[in-house]
């Protein structure tokens, strides 16, 4: 469920990603009276695998997950997104429906803007446009370079990506080896297409072999090299 919020209270889009701040200044009067500014609770769902591609999302405060939803029901996280990231701009181009799920790990605030709005930048703004190109671009290459970590890698391989994935995208506490993600044991075997079983296992491996010490969900890296070489390894 999400809670609306006053725009005025954040900066402005433009002033978060500069993919935005290309617009036009009439443009960006336009993005000003039609975004919203959206409070979810955590866990909360944002949009669904499914649903129409009515809006896209910039995310201003908070960490989101993005997922597919597996055989049994099963979670596979694609993507974990920081501050000031943009989704849901893939299925709205397309004119499709969302491919996956985006739901809050913690109480997140983000700018909903309307697809309609969206395309009619596109159409409009050929920099704008190319920038979107851009960052799809990226986008294509991080899910191509994820595919290969998922399917070839081993469990261990696996597990040591997603423990630098993490920090490449939340950074560490103030200690300099905590990563700043508590994330649950599920969402990381999620993350590291395993069971959650296999998860605490392989966790609970690296811990006796010194490479991390875990605290509830801290998880606190002690030998990056070596997690770095793992990954490499798969």
């Amino acid at each position: 469920m999400a809670n609306r919020k006053k725009e005025e209270t954040y900066a402005k889009l433009w002033e978060l990603n500069p993919i935005w701040d290309v617009l036009t200044a009439e443009e960006k009067l336009l993005v000003s009276d039609e975004v919203q500014v959206l409070r979810y609770k955590k866990n909360a769902v944002i949009h669904a695998e499914g649903d129409a591609a009515t809006d896209v999302w910039t995310l201003i405060e908070g960490k989101v997950r993005i997922y597919k939803e597996g055989v049994g029901q099963r979670a596979q996280i694609i993507r974990l997104l920081k501050p000031y990231d943009f989704f849901g701009f893939r299925a709205a181009i397309a004119g499709d429906v969302y491919t996956s799920n985006a739901s809050a790990i913690e109480s997140s605030v983000a700018y909903k803007l309307n697809a309609k709005t969206f395309i009619q930048l596109l159409h409009q703004n050929h920099e704008f446009c190319f920038q979107m190109m851009m960052a799809l671009a990226k986008d294509l290459a991080v899910a191509e370079l994820q595919t290969i970590n998922l399917t070839q890698k081993h469990i261990r391989g696996r597990l040591a990506e997603s423990l630098l994935t993490i920090k490449k995208n939340y950074g560490l506490d103030e200690d300099g080896c905590t990563l700043a993600m508590y994330m649950s044991r599920e969402d990381l075997a999620n993350m590291s297409n395993m069971t959650t079983s296999n998860a605490i296992r392989t966790l609970s491996q690296f811990a006796q072999e010194g490479l991390v010490s875990v605290d509830g969900r801290k998880i606190k890296l002690l030998n990056e090299e070596e997690i770095k070489h793992i990954s490499r390894l798969g």
